[in-house]
């Protein structure tokens, strides 16, 4: 299980040259790199792939847990998989991952940008709004206090980090190696993988319905998560059923 592949160790070494690039480069490579809001001036169309490569610079612990993972589960996939599937679920998961992130946030923007154009504001005013942040008796008039923060939330929400990608190569494992016992070093105990996996899947599942970060920090990205474990659990499915029935007797 702790054998490393190629593409998985290609994968390692590149994130952590992002890692340590960005550090170099400090904040301005974050802003150019990280996936922002689409609304946002500082959104840019590459950063829904080189935000997967990116991580949180002030903590080395988002990329090595990631890595780690990717270590621990990805070698053992990609040499059962081979590496043309290995990487179509990575990199699907990790667009998965954006998709419904977007579509998280999209849902908090758009009902607070309604109701400031019903009230008369141009797409201009609005933008500028959302830079500034400067309240008025003129924003007070156009939604309720918790619109017009969800709203804010989300267009200053930025993400970074493999995550996305890794969640689906998480799901991927558990549908192929289900029952495959796994060791944790704060938990000397054997669990099943689709226990372990499942579990982890179920807690960010809580969190991001609830608001309550169980695990990770409250900035995690629990939906984007979400989007790429579903991903990867949907390719590994069809993968393992097709195959099943491809090698049934008639």
């Amino acid at each position: 299980m702790f054998r490393i592949t190629e593409t998985v160790k290609v994968l390692i070494i590149t994130n952590v040259l992002f890692y340590v690039g960005a550090l170099t480069l400090g904040e301005g490579a974050y802003k150019l790199f990280a996936l922002q809001f689409p609304e946002h001036p500082n959104f840019r169309v590459w950063q829904i792939l080189t935000s997967m490569w990116m991580h949180d610079m002030r903590s080395i612990g988002h990329i090595l847990f990631n890595m780690l993972m990717l270590f621990m589960f990805g070698s053992q996939l990609e040499a059962y998989l081979g590496q043309k599937k290995f990487l179509f679920i990575y990199f699907s998961a990790g667009l998965g991952a954006t998709a419904l992130h977007f579509l998280i946030l999209y849902l908090g923007y758009f009902p607070g940008y309604e109701a400031f154009s019903v009230s008369g504001f141009s797409k201009a005013e609005i933008l500028q709004f959302m830079n500034e942040g400067q309240y008025n008796t003129r924003v007070w008039e156009v939604a309720d206090e918790s619109t017009i923060q969800r709203m804010f939330n989300s267009f200053h929400t930025s993400a970074a980090g493999a995550s996305g990608a890794i969640f689906g190569i998480l799901m991927a494992f558990a549908v192929y190696f289900p029952n495959l016992q796994i060791f944790l070093l704060f938990l000397p105990i054997p669990i099943k993988a689709k226990y372990l996996i499942g579990g982890y899947f179920a807690l960010n599942v809580i969190s991001a319905f609830s608001g309550i970060a169980i695990i990770g920090d409250p900035s995690t990205g629990f939906w984007a998560h979400i989007g790429g474990g579903i991903i990867g659990l949907i390719c590994a499915w069809y993968w393992k059923k097709n195959s099943f029935n491809s090698h049934r007797l008639n």
